[in-house]
């Protein structure tokens, strides 16, 4: 009798334990990552971690769609494409179309972000750095145009990288004047004057105008910023 009760308890331990769990059921917003398809050599990798919404993947559709296709209300119909989405599926989507080097969509999409939440100098530096690769030198020095007439250029400590990002991206896409307006912003901001100029920032600015050509200019950003030094440096001697 004891040996009976002992094998059935066993079986039934056996038994709970094959069973397998109930599957869960918490819901979760759908992301997807991204493998785009197209010539893989003709774009830049997907940044490590980067996913994609369900809706920005959709508007990236809609938006090549529309590029396509052309239809009679284009920008009606890319306007509300785009303001369907929230502000993270829009600069996602951004990126993405910059990725792909859809820079035109991508100036349609930037546009719709600026006017709703602004954009900051490492933004510009994307799109112009993206403009200069697809050989669109006109927009980037109507980018260049708008942030003077935005209020120009910030030279305070947190905006250092942006500001950095912005001088190299201009220098690489080869717009001589739009970089001359780039350092004339900066200057009438303070730099080099109650702003102390980046060591740096002086560098690569200096070295974008001397790869212009223009070793005046480029004299002229180390000038003003070994006066500052100098001057710095005197003061604390008194």
């Amino acid at each position: 009798m004891a040996s009976s009760l002992h094998q059935t308890s066993t079986f039934l331990k056996s038994h709970h334990h094959s069973q397998s769990p109930k599957p869960s059921t918490t819901t979760r917003r759908s992301f997807i990552p991204v493998h785009c398809g197209g010539p893989r050599s003709q774009r830049g990798p997907l940044i490590k971690g980067r996913f994609l919404s369900i809706e920005a993947i959709q508007a990236i559709q809609t938006l090549k769609r529309l590029h396509r296709t052309k239809p009679p209300n284009q920008t009606h119909l890319l306007t509300t494409t785009l303001t369907r989405l929230i502000k993270s599926d829009l600069v996602a989507t951004l990126k993405e179309l910059l990725r792909q080097q859809q820079c035109t969509l991508a100036l349609h999409v930037f546009s719709a972000v600026r006017s709703e939440y602004g954009a900051d100098l490492s933004l510009y530096a994307e799109i112009i750095q993206a403009l200069g690769n697809c050989d669109m030198p006109d927009d980037v020095d109507r980018l260049i145009h708008e942030i003077e007439n935005e209020g120009g250029i910030s030279v305070d400590e947190d905006q250092r990288k942006g500001l950095l990002s912005l001088i190299k991206s201009v220098v690489g896409a080869k717009r001589r004047e739009s970089m001359v307006r780039v350092y004339e912003m900066m200057k009438r901001s303070g730099w080099g004057l109650e702003v102390e100029p980046d060591e740096y920032v002086v560098k690569v600015l200096s070295n974008g105008f001397k790869g212009f050509g223009d070793e005046e200019l480029a004299q002229q950003v180390q000038d003003e910023y070994d006066r500052f030094c100098k001057a710095k440096f005197d003061s604390f001697r008194v």
